[in-house]
Formats: structure tokens, sequence, C-alpha cells
């Protein structure tokens, strides 16, 4: 038995500005929160932290809250604020 897990992250807007691309696959330890995912693009990318306090999550296609646990082989999706028309 592993203890990590991977996930697929989804990268919309100034995520995946930072990062050039719309998806990255990381892994990360068992009994981990969402946020955590959040937390480390902003250590890879620093410029991503103006937007810590308003990015929600989403898992499978669900929203979520900050502290819920990732399972391996989740989906996940941080979305920041949106602007435009």
């Amino acid at each position: 038995m592993t203890n990590t897990l991977k996930v697929t992250i989804k990268l919309f807007a100034a995520y995946q500005e930072a990062y050039g691309k719309s998806e990255l696959a990381l892994e990360f330890p068992q009994n981990t929160p969402v946020a955590a995912v959040r937390d480390r693009l902003i250590s890879e990318h620093p410029q991503l932290s103006q937007w810590r306090d308003v990015t929600r999550f989403g898992i499978n296609l669900q929203f979520v809250e900050p502290d819920t646990l990732l399972q391996d082989g989740d989906e996940v999706v941080l979305i920041p604020p949106v602007s435009g028309g």
C-alpha cells in the first residue's frame, strides 16, 4: 500500500497562465486537503498568491470546501475569480 495519491489538476485563468498548460498530474501524501493543491501551486508560482483567499475548489465536478481530503484519482479544479464577458 502506498502512502501517496495521484490527482489530476485542471487549471483555469491565472493558474493556467502561470503554468502555460491546462492540466497537471501531481502526487500528494494521504490525508491531504484540497487546499494543499492551491498552496503547492502558489509555492511554485508565487505570483498566484493574490488568488489564495478567493480560489474555489472542485473535486470530480463538485464544489468542495478547502479542508476536503483528496482521494487517489481525483480530478481537482482550482477556480479563481474570472472577469470579462
